[in-house]
């Protein structure tokens, strides 16, 4: 299973960390990113109230995984999305794209910025719980 993002920074580290979240070991899970990105403290915040430390994700982008057979990618930006469709021409894998907001361009102070990663954190987690019961 893989989650693919723009940056790897923001959305796709939180989906794959809320997926680990709820199913432990019993999935193999990663994220990456279509372009290099730089680590978000805001996500870190937001993913440390659930209990899940991404103190340690450095955005890593999709060419740079060592394992790259998944049977599902889910990607979470449109250009992400793009990427993902041209990769798996040849190949047998599930392609979903759930369309979500990139709270990185909120603007206003460190409690509003926050309450946007929230917004998209638990909007992810509400989706993983449908998808991956």
């Amino acid at each position: 299973m893989l989650f693919m993002c723009t940056y790897n920074a923001v959305r796709s580290p939180m989906a794959a960390a809320l997926l680990r979240l709820s199913h432990g070991k019993k999935v193999y899970v990663a994220s990456a990113g279509v372009r290099a990105g730089e680590a978000d403290g805001f996500v870190m915040a937001a993913m440390a109230e659930l209990g899940a430390d991404l103190r340690r994700h450095y955005p890593t982008l999709l060419e740079d995984l060592e394992d790259t057979n998944f049977d599902l990618i889910v990607t979470l930006s449109p250009e992400a999305h793009h990427r993902a469709l041209e990769l798996t021409r040849t190949q047998s894998v599930e392609v979903e794209y759930w369309p979500t907001e990139d709270p990185s361009v909120a603007e206003g102070n460190r409690e509003e910025r926050l309450a946007a990663y929230r917004m998209v954190r638990d909007k992810l987690a509400d989706r993983i719980a449908d998808r991956f019961p």
